[in-house]
């Protein structure tokens, strides 16, 4: 099923919408209309992107409960009052925290499960989930537990399970938040082929290197309302600033000797292997490297949260902080100020939880419930719990994940305050201009093994 080029797929007439309690909408008199092509929404954190993506198919107001004022049409349904299984046909959305939405333990059978609900052939049926599979370049992934697959690769296989099923719409909250540069190529890769063929692909991001200079029309959001439609590309909104560079630590905080860690891939080693790395007082080193390439495993070793089958660990006295590529998996108390003012009772901090509220921009979420809050909203109140009470080890598994410019910003700030006291920083990023920014050091891992690339200078300004 395609919609007609220059028809609308969906159209949003005044909508507003407020979640359960809450005095102030989310979406304020929302006037749009989605054509076929990919349709790029940008905007800052908390401003209503998710909310808007998740009107599409129905989750917004049927799931998530509220009020919902004004009319919509999605691809000739009305999602206020479609059963959100039949919106599922013709809708597809890919959630920021893919961790919630998987159904089976396998990849394969992940991604054929909604051609099983639909009673497509078995026949066909395969050959879609090959199909797709090849497009997103995951065909490796085909026999693989989710359970053993990275952020950015669980990532893949759940645009995998929505892309399958063909639908007129297909609505993405920040696809290439966890990406290489090879995932995130490959997703544009499938956007752009279902733009082909006369579907509306409608995309929210903030790392928009890949994806603004490809888009049909750009999207702004701002404060609930849509602020701004430009076809094509929106120019350069995702420049960042560039710190100058600063001399790097000195005194040996954390080493990996002869680390072996990680299940056992495809050759029958394990995701790292004889890997010897190790970071001063005061540095930043930034790990880059395709899906799978084992950062998330150096870190929850160099934590601790992950025994090494083989070689020696070097943590540092004193606190050592985790901040994972799910941020939610930290938040569990009321409030944000209660999440920071843990740490802080737990460390012995004198430090008083506004100072890190308001270096993340958090003073008034301060006493929201974390898990009310926007991907990126709870991305910084994670990054202040975990940062508060300067660790003398941070690991940070993609920090930018769900960040506009002033987030980073802040990330950078808190960052430096923490190197500048004598804490090491050990981050794991797709954000090649994030490692550009703040690293003294910078390391691939590829095939379990480490490479300590030269240093780039670092420029003034961002261009």
């Amino acid at each position: 099923m395609t919609a007609p080029i220059g028809s609308a797929v969906a159209r949003l007439d005044r909508v507003s919408y407020w979640y359960p309690n809450q005095a102030e909408p989310s979406l304020r008199a929302v006037d749009l209309a989605i054509e076929p092509g990919l349709t790029l929404v940008a905007g800052d954190s908390g401003g209503g992107k998710s909310t808007l993506l998740r009107v599409f198919n129905g989750l917004v107001p049927q799931f998530h409960g509220g009020r919902v004022s004004g009319r919509a049409d999605v691809a000739g349904l009305d999602p206020f009052r479609t059963p959100i299984p039949r919106l599922a046909e013709r809708v597809g959305l890919v959630f920021q925290d893919v961790e919630t939405q998987s159904v089976y333990g396998s990849v394969e059978r992940e991604i054929a499960f909604g051609l099983e609900n639909l009673g497509v052939a078995r026949a066909e049926m395969r050959d879609r989930v090959d199909e797709t599979m090849v497009a997103l370049g995951i065909e490796a992934l085909r026999g693989r537990r989710l359970a053993t697959l990275s952020g950015g690769e669980r990532q893949r296989v759940q645009l995998a399970a929505v892309l399958v099923l063909r639908p007129l719409l297909v609505a993405l909250d920040e696809p290439t938040s966890q990406l290489d540069p090879e995932g995130a190529a490959a997703v544009l890769e499938a956007c752009r082929g279902l733009a082909a063929e006369g579907r509306a692909i409608v995309v929210a991001e903030h790392r928009l290197e890949t994806l603004a200079p490809a888009a049909d029309r750009t999207m702004i959001v701002e404060g609930g309302r849509v602020t701004a439609v430009v076809d094509g590309p929106w120019p350069r909104p995702w420049a960042v600033d560039v710190r100058q560079s600063r001399a790097t630590g000195g005194d040996l905080a954390w080493e990996l000797r002869g680390v072996a860690a990680g299940p056992a891939g495809r050759a029958g080693e394990p995701v790292l292997h004889d890997l010897s790395l190790a970071g001063g007082r005061g540095e930043v080193v930034a790990l880059l490297g395709p899906n799978g390439s084992g950062k998330t495993t150096l870190l929850r070793t160099l934590a601790g949260l992950l025994p090494p089958l083989a070689g020696a660990v070097l943590r540092p006295a004193g606190r050592t902080a985790y901040l994972p590529q799910n941020p939610g998996a930290l938040l569990h108390l009321p409030t944000v100020r209660a999440e920071v003012a843990l740490t802080l009772r737990r460390t012995g901090s004198a430090d008083r939880p506004e100072t890190m509220l308001a270096a993340f921009g958090l003073d008034d979420l301060a006493d929201r419930y974390p898990r009310d809050l926007s991907s990126g909203q709870r991305q910084r109140a994670a990054l202040a719990a975990t940062l508060a009470g300067s660790p003398a080890l941070a690991l940070l598994d993609e920090p930018t994940r769900g960040m506009d410019a002033a987030a980073r910003r802040s990330l950078a700030a808190a960052v430096r305050a923490l190197t500048d006291r004598g804490s090491a920083v050990v981050l794991a990023t797709h954000d090649t201009e994030l490692a550009a920014e703040l690293a003294d050091r910078t390391v691939e891992l590829r095939d379990g093994r480490a490479t300590e690339l030269a240093a780039a200078p670092r420029s003034e300004s961002s261009s």
